[in-house]
């Protein structure tokens, strides 16, 4: 795959507008080769309701609205990037919410989600304000898991340091990996 084919989705999962974990991953996709397609979605712009598993006791019903726009983008993506924040070890609300949709898409007649999503590259980003990196391992092995679930390729995951807004600017090891986190897919 060529670096003009790749299309990456970024999920921005904070309730923090250009946050931490925003100003880092904005950081990485300047580092994307000119004409890399980025598309970036604000998860709490397009809400989703409440996710209920009616798959024992209905058939799921066809995705509307935001459902849609968020399917849509994420099958028509190379590359899904997380951008999450840390909360409690794991990733936001809204970035869970996300991906418990998953379980419903995986069972849409003639959408073919989980064999659509083997081969694309999952990517997370993840502001904490632990100075030990070990406390993001839940988050990072939730993605990871869903990724071999789906039988997907995982990319890696860019770790920064910082709480209150603008921190992570500080955090030049962070800002470093950054500039080259995604090469590795672009080689």
């Amino acid at each position: 795959m060529t670096d003009q084919q790749r299309s990456f989705l970024f999920l921005l999962a904070s309730s923090r507008e250009g946050g931490n974990t925003e100003t880092l991953a904005r950081r990485a996709a300047e580092q994307l080769p000119p004409g890399t397609e980025q598309r970036w979605l604000r998860l709490d712009d397009l809400p989703l309701p409440v996710f209920h598993d009616v798959r024992h006791d209905h058939e799921v019903p066809a995705p509307t609205g935001n459902e849609r726009l968020l399917l849509d983008a994420t099958l028509a993506a190379t590359d899904l990037v997380i951008a999450s924040p840390l909360y409690w070890y794991s990733v936001s609300s809204s970035a869970k919410l996300y991906l418990d949709y998953w379980s419903a898409w995986m069972r849409l007649p003639g959408v073919d989600f989980r064999a659509r999503m083997g081969g694309k590259t999952f990517w997370s980003v993840t502001a904490l304000s632990e100075d030990d990196p070990a406390v993001a391992e839940p988050l990072i092995d939730s993605l990871k898991l869903s990724a071999r679930y789906l039988k997907a390729n995982w990319g890696g995951a860019l770790l920064g340091n910082g709480s209150r807004p603008g921190d992570v600017l500080n955090d030049h090891g962070a800002l470093e990996a950054a500039d080259s986190f995604f090469a590795p897919a672009l080689v």
